[in-house]
């Protein structure tokens, strides 16, 4: 007895459902809850928070751009942690905060704020020509 096989069709077939029925997968986190953060905006959001703080007791730190770059450009004998560009022909001052060599210095969040303000700190202190205490009186105490 020989039964024809249909043949099969060229064309898949719509899925209807999922393959167990559970729905399909969505996000691990919601958008509000700090998991699904990268470490990237994570460490923006540290610079964003230690500028807002420094911008308090030094308003003209609104005219200043600041930046953050994965590593430094240029291999040099230390790498640093952040630079100070001054302001040139129409462009404002610039500060820069390397995330991975801050990254790689701190082993949690709490002390990569503080390195993070540290290096702010330090980099405004120097665009300002001014002593890193005077920027803020607390700096070095933490």
């Amino acid at each position: 007895m020989d039964s024809p096989v249909p043949p099969r069709p060229t064309e898949p077939r719509p899925r209807r459902r999922d393959r167990h029925g559970r729905g399909m997968r969505g996000p691990v986190a919601p958008p509000q809850v700090p998991l699904s953060t990268s470490r990237a905006e994570s460490f923006h959001d540290l610079v964003q928070d230690s500028v807002e703080r420094l911008e308090r007791r030094w308003p003209q730190l609104a005219e200043v751009d600041f930046l953050v770059l994965d590593v430094p450009g240029a291999p040099e004998d230390s790498v640093p942690l952040g630079d100070s560009l001054p302001a040139d022909k129409g462009r404002p001052a610039r500060i820069v905060v390397y995330r991975r060599p801050v990254e790689i210095r701190t082993k949690n969040r709490e002390e990569r704020a503080l390195l993070v303000h540290e290096v702010v700190v330090e980099q405004v202190a120097e665009l300002l020509g001014l002593a890193p205490e005077s920027v803020d009186p607390r700096y070095g105490q933490d």
